[in-house]
Protein backbone atom coordinates (compact mmCIF):
# COMPACT_ATOMS: atom_id res chain seq x y z
CA UNK A 1 0.00 0.00 0.00
CA UNK A 2 1.34 3.08 -0.47
CA UNK A 3 2.43 5.71 2.49
CA UNK A 4 -0.33 7.76 3.86
CA UNK A 5 0.19 11.53 3.28
CA UNK A 6 -2.74 12.30 5.02
CA UNK A 7 -0.50 14.18 7.73
CA UNK A 8 1.50 16.57 4.89
CA UNK A 9 -2.57 17.65 3.82
CA UNK A 10 -4.02 18.37 6.86
CA UNK A 11 -3.71 23.08 7.13
CA UNK A 12 -2.83 24.23 10.53
CA UNK A 13 -6.51 25.89 12.02
CA UNK A 14 -6.85 29.60 10.86
CA UNK A 15 -5.40 32.16 13.25
CA UNK A 16 -8.94 33.86 14.38
CA UNK A 17 -8.08 37.28 13.08
CA UNK A 18 -11.27 39.51 12.58
CA UNK A 19 -12.69 39.33 9.00
CA UNK A 20 -15.46 42.13 8.17
CA UNK A 21 -17.11 43.28 5.22
CA UNK A 22 -19.61 45.88 6.04
CA UNK A 23 -18.41 49.07 5.16
CA UNK A 24 -19.92 51.31 8.19
CA UNK A 25 -18.34 48.24 10.81
CA UNK A 26 -14.89 48.78 9.18
CA UNK A 27 -14.92 52.65 9.46
CA UNK A 28 -15.48 51.67 13.46
CA UNK A 29 -13.25 49.67 13.87
CA UNK A 30 -10.47 51.49 11.88
CA UNK A 31 -10.98 54.24 14.42
CA UNK A 32 -10.88 52.17 17.71
CA UNK A 33 -7.28 50.95 16.02
CA UNK A 34 -6.12 54.59 15.61
CA UNK A 35 -6.98 55.07 19.39
CA UNK A 36 -5.37 52.30 20.59
CA UNK A 37 -3.16 54.23 22.68
CA UNK A 38 -5.88 56.44 24.91
CA UNK A 39 -6.64 54.06 27.87
CA UNK A 40 -6.91 53.94 31.58
CA UNK A 41 -3.12 52.43 31.59
CA UNK A 42 -1.76 55.71 30.23
CA UNK A 43 -3.59 58.47 32.21
CA UNK A 44 -1.74 56.00 35.01
CA UNK A 45 1.43 56.45 33.24
CA UNK A 46 0.85 60.40 33.13
CA UNK A 47 1.00 60.34 37.35
CA UNK A 48 3.71 58.63 37.50
CA UNK A 49 5.63 60.28 34.32
CA UNK A 50 4.98 63.41 36.10
CA UNK A 51 6.71 62.67 39.04
CA UNK A 52 9.82 61.26 37.44
CA UNK A 53 10.15 63.99 35.47
CA UNK A 54 9.89 66.86 38.62
CA UNK A 55 12.29 64.57 40.52
CA UNK A 56 14.93 64.21 38.03
CA UNK A 57 14.66 68.44 37.60
CA UNK A 58 15.57 68.65 40.99
CA UNK A 59 17.55 65.78 42.12
CA UNK A 60 19.65 65.38 38.59
CA UNK A 61 21.75 62.58 38.12
CA UNK A 62 20.71 61.10 41.33
CA UNK A 63 17.17 61.14 40.73
CA UNK A 64 18.21 59.25 37.30
CA UNK A 65 20.69 56.74 39.19
CA UNK A 66 17.40 56.11 41.59
CA UNK A 67 14.62 55.46 39.21
CA UNK A 68 17.17 53.01 36.43
CA UNK A 69 17.98 50.99 40.05
CA UNK A 70 14.53 50.77 40.53
CA UNK A 71 13.20 49.65 37.12
CA UNK A 72 16.19 48.50 35.28
CA UNK A 73 17.81 46.34 38.00
CA UNK A 74 21.47 48.04 37.95
CA UNK A 75 22.68 51.56 39.09
CA UNK A 76 24.61 53.16 36.36
CA UNK A 77 27.43 55.11 37.73
CA UNK A 78 29.15 56.28 35.60
CA UNK A 79 25.77 57.35 33.88
CA UNK A 80 27.82 56.87 30.53
CA UNK A 81 29.29 54.23 28.79
CA UNK A 82 32.91 54.23 28.10
CA UNK A 83 33.48 55.83 24.51
CA UNK A 84 35.75 53.32 23.52
CA UNK A 85 33.61 50.75 24.53
CA UNK A 86 32.00 51.54 20.88
CA UNK A 87 34.86 51.47 18.63
CA UNK A 88 35.18 47.99 20.30
CA UNK A 89 31.30 46.80 19.46
CA UNK A 90 32.15 47.37 15.77
CA UNK A 91 35.13 45.83 15.91
CA UNK A 92 33.50 42.53 17.38
CA UNK A 93 30.65 42.51 14.77
CA UNK A 94 30.88 39.84 12.19
CA UNK A 95 31.70 41.31 8.75
CA UNK A 96 28.68 40.74 7.47
CA UNK A 97 26.31 42.86 10.03
CA UNK A 98 29.45 45.11 9.67
CA UNK A 99 28.71 45.30 5.76
CA UNK A 100 24.89 45.33 6.35
CA UNK A 101 25.05 48.64 8.69
CA UNK A 102 27.45 49.83 6.40
CA UNK A 103 24.91 49.42 3.46
CA UNK A 104 22.31 50.89 5.23
CA UNK A 105 24.01 53.78 6.79
CA UNK A 106 25.44 54.66 3.23
CA UNK A 107 22.18 54.75 1.54
CA UNK A 108 19.91 56.60 4.29
CA UNK A 109 22.62 59.69 4.13
CA UNK A 110 22.47 59.61 0.86
CA UNK A 111 18.81 60.16 1.06
CA UNK A 112 18.86 62.46 3.77
CA UNK A 113 22.00 64.74 2.09
CA UNK A 114 19.26 65.72 -0.04
CA UNK A 115 16.90 67.02 1.97
CA UNK A 116 18.78 69.39 3.70
CA UNK A 117 16.63 72.92 3.20
CA UNK A 118 18.31 75.86 1.33
CA UNK A 119 18.21 79.50 2.52
CA UNK A 120 15.52 81.48 0.73
CA UNK A 121 16.54 85.34 -0.39
CA UNK A 122 14.18 87.62 -2.76
CA UNK A 123 13.43 90.90 -3.33
CA UNK A 124 10.36 92.67 -2.94
CA UNK A 125 8.50 94.93 -5.88
CA UNK A 126 10.33 97.96 -3.78
CA UNK A 127 13.72 96.74 -2.85
CA UNK A 128 13.53 94.93 0.43
CA UNK A 129 15.13 92.09 0.69
CA UNK A 130 13.22 89.04 2.29
CA UNK A 131 14.20 85.73 3.25
CA UNK A 132 14.09 82.28 5.19
CA UNK A 133 17.47 81.11 7.04
CA UNK A 134 17.92 77.52 8.42
CA UNK A 135 20.56 76.68 10.93
CA UNK A 136 20.75 73.57 13.08
CA UNK A 137 20.35 73.28 16.79
CA UNK A 138 23.28 72.77 18.80
CA UNK A 139 22.36 69.62 20.36
CA UNK A 140 20.40 66.74 19.77
CA UNK A 141 19.43 63.84 22.09
CA UNK A 142 18.26 60.47 20.73
CA UNK A 143 16.29 57.51 22.60
CA UNK A 144 16.82 54.43 21.10
CA UNK A 145 14.42 51.85 22.80
CA UNK A 146 16.19 48.42 24.04
CA UNK A 147 13.92 45.99 26.34
CA UNK A 148 12.44 43.52 23.98
CA UNK A 149 14.96 43.99 20.72
CA UNK A 150 17.64 46.08 20.40
CA UNK A 151 17.32 48.83 17.31
CA UNK A 152 20.84 49.89 15.65
CA UNK A 153 18.26 50.97 12.84
CA UNK A 154 16.94 53.49 15.16
CA UNK A 155 20.42 55.03 16.09
CA UNK A 156 20.98 55.40 12.54
CA UNK A 157 17.81 56.65 11.54
CA UNK A 158 17.68 59.80 13.91
CA UNK A 159 21.47 60.73 13.79
CA UNK A 160 22.03 60.42 10.03
CA UNK A 161 19.69 63.18 9.66
CA UNK A 162 20.75 65.25 12.73
CA UNK A 163 24.62 65.06 11.40
CA UNK A 164 23.34 66.30 8.17
CA UNK A 165 21.39 68.77 9.35
CA UNK A 166 24.75 69.87 11.15
CA UNK A 167 24.18 69.67 14.92
CA UNK A 168 27.06 70.22 16.78
CA UNK A 169 26.23 67.83 19.71
CA UNK A 170 24.75 64.10 19.05
CA UNK A 171 23.81 62.01 22.53
CA UNK A 172 22.20 59.00 22.77
CA UNK A 173 19.80 57.15 25.71
CA UNK A 174 19.36 53.82 25.50
CA UNK A 175 18.45 51.60 28.17
CA UNK A 176 20.96 49.07 29.19
CA UNK A 177 20.20 44.84 30.63
CA UNK A 178 20.39 44.28 34.12
CA UNK A 179 23.67 43.90 33.55
CA UNK A 180 24.30 47.75 33.08
CA UNK A 181 25.54 46.78 29.40
CA UNK A 182 24.36 48.75 26.21
CA UNK A 183 23.11 46.33 23.68
CA UNK A 184 26.95 46.19 21.56
CA UNK A 185 25.12 46.23 18.34
CA UNK A 186 23.45 49.47 19.31
CA UNK A 187 27.07 50.62 20.44
CA UNK A 188 28.32 49.96 16.80
CA UNK A 189 26.23 51.55 15.14
CA UNK A 190 26.31 54.48 17.29
CA UNK A 191 30.35 54.27 16.40
CA UNK A 192 29.44 54.10 12.43
CA UNK A 193 27.14 57.28 12.46
CA UNK A 194 29.74 59.18 14.57
CA UNK A 195 28.81 59.37 17.94
CA UNK A 196 30.84 59.05 20.71
CA UNK A 197 28.54 59.59 23.65
CA UNK A 198 25.90 57.12 24.58
CA UNK A 199 23.76 56.89 28.00
CA UNK A 200 22.64 53.54 29.50
CA UNK A 201 19.67 54.99 30.79
CA UNK A 202 16.12 55.07 29.41
CA UNK A 203 12.26 55.62 30.12
CA UNK A 204 11.36 59.03 31.54
CA UNK A 205 14.21 59.26 33.41
CA UNK A 206 16.24 59.61 30.91
CA UNK A 207 14.02 61.88 28.41
CA UNK A 208 14.10 64.31 31.81
CA UNK A 209 18.08 64.08 32.17
CA UNK A 210 18.21 65.70 27.89
CA UNK A 211 15.07 67.80 28.51
CA UNK A 212 16.48 69.37 31.76
CA UNK A 213 19.99 68.80 32.19
CA UNK A 214 22.20 66.90 34.61
CA UNK A 215 26.09 66.51 35.74
CA UNK A 216 26.12 63.96 33.73
CA UNK A 217 23.84 64.48 30.81
CA UNK A 218 23.98 67.76 28.70
CA UNK A 219 20.57 69.57 28.23
CA UNK A 220 19.56 69.05 24.09
CA UNK A 221 17.33 71.37 22.04
CA UNK A 222 15.59 68.51 20.41
CA UNK A 223 14.73 64.74 21.16
CA UNK A 224 14.00 62.78 18.76
CA UNK A 225 13.41 58.36 18.80
CA UNK A 226 10.58 56.17 19.98
CA UNK A 227 9.81 54.48 22.95
CA UNK A 228 7.15 53.04 25.16
CA UNK A 229 4.26 54.98 26.72
CA UNK A 230 6.41 56.46 29.66
CA UNK A 231 8.58 57.47 27.03
CA UNK A 232 6.18 59.24 24.55
CA UNK A 233 4.45 60.81 27.54
CA UNK A 234 7.53 62.07 29.09
CA UNK A 235 8.20 63.60 25.46
CA UNK A 236 4.92 65.38 25.22
CA UNK A 237 5.76 66.87 28.95
CA UNK A 238 9.43 68.34 27.98
CA UNK A 239 8.03 69.46 24.68
CA UNK A 240 8.06 73.49 24.70
CA UNK A 241 11.56 72.93 27.10
CA UNK A 242 12.62 71.11 24.53
CA UNK A 243 11.80 70.32 20.72
CA UNK A 244 10.30 67.31 19.71
CA UNK A 245 10.35 64.66 16.78
CA UNK A 246 6.66 63.29 17.30
CA UNK A 247 4.51 61.44 19.76
CA UNK A 248 5.50 57.89 18.31
CA UNK A 249 2.40 55.44 19.41
CA UNK A 250 2.70 51.66 18.86
CA UNK A 251 3.70 50.88 14.80
CA UNK A 252 1.01 49.96 12.38
CA UNK A 253 0.54 48.56 9.11
CA UNK A 254 -2.03 48.56 6.45
CA UNK A 255 -1.69 46.31 3.39
CA UNK A 256 -4.30 46.41 0.47
CA UNK A 257 -4.07 43.87 -1.45
CA UNK A 258 -6.36 42.34 -4.72
CA UNK A 259 -6.41 39.01 -6.12
CA UNK A 260 -2.41 39.64 -7.28
CA UNK A 261 -1.30 39.37 -4.18
CA UNK A 262 0.54 36.30 -2.82
CA UNK A 263 -1.22 34.93 0.15
CA UNK A 264 2.02 33.93 2.35
CA UNK A 265 3.90 37.66 1.55
CA UNK A 266 0.53 39.14 3.08
CA UNK A 267 0.63 36.96 6.11
CA UNK A 268 4.58 37.66 6.37
CA UNK A 269 4.12 41.42 5.93
CA UNK A 270 1.48 41.89 8.85
CA UNK A 271 3.13 39.45 10.86
CA UNK A 272 6.84 41.79 10.79
CA UNK A 273 4.71 44.70 12.05
CA UNK A 274 2.86 42.34 14.95
CA UNK A 275 6.64 40.95 15.64
CA UNK A 276 7.31 44.77 17.16
CA UNK A 277 4.49 45.08 20.19
CA UNK A 278 1.48 43.64 21.70
CA UNK A 279 -0.13 46.92 20.83
CA UNK A 280 1.10 46.62 17.17
CA UNK A 281 -1.55 46.82 14.69
CA UNK A 282 -1.96 44.95 11.31
CA UNK A 283 -4.40 45.44 8.75
CA UNK A 284 -5.44 44.08 5.20
CA UNK A 285 -7.60 46.08 3.02
CA UNK A 286 -8.35 43.28 0.06
CA UNK A 287 -11.11 43.03 -2.66
CA UNK A 288 -10.52 39.64 -2.69
CA UNK A 289 -12.82 37.69 -0.91
CA UNK A 290 -10.59 34.42 -0.95
CA UNK A 291 -7.20 35.79 0.26
CA UNK A 292 -9.35 36.81 2.95
CA UNK A 293 -10.51 33.83 3.26
CA UNK A 294 -7.06 32.31 3.44
CA UNK A 295 -5.05 34.78 5.48
CA UNK A 296 -5.67 33.03 8.94
CA UNK A 297 -4.66 29.58 7.66
CA UNK A 298 -1.09 31.81 6.20
CA UNK A 299 -0.87 33.42 9.70
CA UNK A 300 -1.15 29.96 11.75
CA UNK A 301 1.64 28.55 9.48
CA UNK A 302 4.11 31.15 9.82
CA UNK A 303 3.42 31.18 13.43
CA UNK A 304 4.73 27.67 14.31
CA UNK A 305 8.08 27.62 15.74
CA UNK A 306 8.09 31.75 15.43
CA UNK A 307 9.76 34.17 18.41
CA UNK A 308 7.65 35.98 19.25
CA UNK A 309 5.03 34.39 18.89
CA UNK A 310 3.59 35.15 21.82
CA UNK A 311 3.52 39.27 20.64
CA UNK A 312 2.17 38.51 17.49
CA UNK A 313 -0.72 36.69 18.75
CA UNK A 314 -1.29 39.27 21.21
CA UNK A 315 -1.61 42.03 18.32
CA UNK A 316 -3.40 40.03 16.06
CA UNK A 317 -5.81 39.21 18.61
CA UNK A 318 -6.84 42.43 20.10
CA UNK A 319 -5.29 44.87 16.65
CA UNK A 320 -5.54 42.84 13.63
CA UNK A 321 -8.36 43.55 11.20
CA UNK A 322 -8.97 42.25 7.22
CA UNK A 323 -12.03 44.23 5.58
CA UNK A 324 -13.39 42.54 2.55
CA UNK A 325 -13.76 45.92 0.58
CA UNK A 326 -16.11 46.37 -3.09
CA UNK A 327 -12.79 47.83 -4.75
CA UNK A 328 -10.04 49.59 -4.53
CA UNK A 329 -11.56 52.74 -4.36
CA UNK A 330 -13.04 51.57 -1.29
CA UNK A 331 -9.81 50.70 -0.20
CA UNK A 332 -8.32 54.16 -0.47
CA UNK A 333 -11.22 55.51 1.63
CA UNK A 334 -10.31 53.56 4.41
CA UNK A 335 -7.05 53.56 4.41
CA UNK A 336 -7.15 57.89 4.23
CA UNK A 337 -9.53 57.79 6.96
CA UNK A 338 -6.87 55.45 9.08
CA UNK A 339 -3.71 57.21 7.55
CA UNK A 340 -1.41 54.71 8.35
CA UNK A 341 2.02 54.53 9.58
CA UNK A 342 3.16 51.86 6.37
CA UNK A 343 0.89 51.45 3.90
CA UNK A 344 1.83 48.24 1.30
CA UNK A 345 0.13 48.48 -2.01
CA UNK A 346 -0.12 45.02 -3.04
CA UNK A 347 -2.07 45.23 -6.21
CA UNK A 348 -1.99 45.35 -10.17
CA UNK A 349 -1.44 48.59 -10.80
CA UNK A 350 0.47 49.86 -7.15
CA UNK A 351 1.61 53.24 -8.51
CA UNK A 352 -2.19 54.19 -9.64
CA UNK A 353 -2.75 53.89 -6.06
CA UNK A 354 -0.74 55.42 -4.72
CA UNK A 355 -1.50 58.47 -6.56
CA UNK A 356 -4.56 57.83 -5.05
CA UNK A 357 -3.73 57.72 -1.29
CA UNK A 358 -3.82 60.83 0.53
CA UNK A 359 -2.91 60.05 4.03
CA UNK A 360 0.13 57.80 4.72
CA UNK A 361 4.01 57.76 6.35
CA UNK A 362 5.10 56.03 4.07
CA UNK A 363 3.99 53.99 0.91
CA UNK A 364 5.55 50.89 0.06
CA UNK A 365 5.10 50.44 -3.68
CA UNK A 366 4.75 46.84 -5.52
CA UNK A 367 4.89 43.06 -4.24
CA UNK A 368 8.87 43.60 -3.82
CA UNK A 369 8.82 46.37 -1.41
CA UNK A 370 8.21 44.49 1.75
CA UNK A 371 8.14 47.22 4.99
CA UNK A 372 11.20 45.62 6.17
CA UNK A 373 13.25 47.52 3.18
CA UNK A 374 12.08 50.97 4.59
CA UNK A 375 12.85 50.07 8.16
CA UNK A 376 16.16 48.83 7.18
CA UNK A 377 18.11 50.96 4.27
CA UNK A 378 15.71 51.55 2.07
CA UNK A 379 16.89 55.83 2.69
CA UNK A 380 13.80 57.45 3.36
CA UNK A 381 13.28 57.37 7.43
CA UNK A 382 11.52 55.17 9.06
CA UNK A 383 10.50 57.07 12.32
CA UNK A 384 6.69 58.08 11.06
CA UNK A 385 3.29 59.33 12.41
CA UNK A 386 1.25 56.61 14.03
CA UNK A 387 -1.94 56.32 15.07
CA UNK A 388 -3.76 58.79 12.45
CA UNK A 389 -1.31 61.63 12.67
CA UNK A 390 -0.23 60.76 8.94
CA UNK A 391 -3.17 63.00 8.90
CA UNK A 392 -1.26 66.25 9.51
CA UNK A 393 2.96 65.28 10.04
CA UNK A 394 5.03 63.09 8.46
CA UNK A 395 8.67 61.24 8.83
CA UNK A 396 11.33 62.58 10.77
CA UNK A 397 13.83 64.14 8.43
CA UNK A 398 16.91 66.54 8.46
CA UNK A 399 14.40 69.13 9.44
CA UNK A 400 13.49 68.01 13.00
CA UNK A 401 17.05 68.79 13.85
CA UNK A 402 16.95 72.58 12.47
CA UNK A 403 14.98 75.31 12.71
CA UNK A 404 14.61 78.56 10.38
CA UNK A 405 14.54 82.38 10.84
CA UNK A 406 12.66 84.51 9.12
CA UNK A 407 15.19 87.71 7.29
CA UNK A 408 13.20 90.70 6.39
CA UNK A 409 14.98 94.45 5.08
CA UNK A 410 13.32 97.61 4.20
CA UNK A 411 14.89 100.40 2.49
CA UNK A 412 13.23 103.73 2.74
CA UNK A 413 11.78 103.31 -0.24
CA UNK A 414 9.87 100.01 0.85
CA UNK A 415 8.78 101.51 3.76
CA UNK A 416 7.41 104.82 2.13
CA UNK A 417 5.22 102.26 -0.46
CA UNK A 418 4.05 100.36 2.36
CA UNK A 419 3.77 102.66 5.68
CA UNK A 420 0.25 103.85 5.33
CA UNK A 421 -1.26 99.77 5.11
CA UNK A 422 1.00 99.10 8.08
CA UNK A 423 -0.46 102.08 9.92
CA UNK A 424 -4.12 101.31 9.25
CA UNK A 425 -3.53 97.36 9.99
CA UNK A 426 -2.21 99.30 13.46
CA UNK A 427 -4.94 101.73 14.16
CA UNK A 428 -7.31 98.80 13.13
CA UNK A 429 -6.14 96.30 16.12
CA UNK A 430 -5.81 99.22 18.54
CA UNK A 431 -1.88 99.41 18.78
CA UNK A 432 -0.89 102.82 18.87
CA UNK A 433 2.90 102.90 18.99
CA UNK A 434 2.67 99.74 15.84
CA UNK A 435 1.37 102.71 13.79
CA UNK A 436 3.85 105.26 15.28
CA UNK A 437 6.92 103.31 14.89
CA UNK A 438 6.50 103.88 10.98
CA UNK A 439 4.95 107.66 10.91
CA UNK A 440 8.12 108.32 13.47
CA UNK A 441 10.35 107.15 10.43
CA UNK A 442 8.05 108.32 7.34
CA UNK A 443 7.54 112.26 9.08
Amino acid sequence: MPESRSAELIEPAAFPIRCIRDRHQAEEQLDHLASRTVNDQQREARQRVDGILDDVRARGDVAVRDYTQRFDGFLPDPIAVDPAALEQAWSNLSKDLRDALDLAHRRIQDFHQRQRPADLAMQGVHGEQLGRRWRPVKRAGLYVPGGRAAYPSTVLMNAVPARVAGVEQIVIASPAGADGEVNPVVLAAAHLAGIRTVFRIGGAQAIAAMAFGTASVPKVDVISGPGNVYVTLAKQAVYGTVGIDSLAGPSEVLVIADQSANPAHVAADLLAQAEHDPLAAAVLLTTDGALAERIGVELSQQLDGHPRRDICEASLSNWGLVVVCDDLEQCAELSDRFAPERLELLVERPEALAERIQNAGAIFIGGYTPEAVGDYLAGPNHTLPTCGSARFSGALSVETFMRHTSMISFNKAALEATGSAVRELARSEGLHSHAESVRLRLS
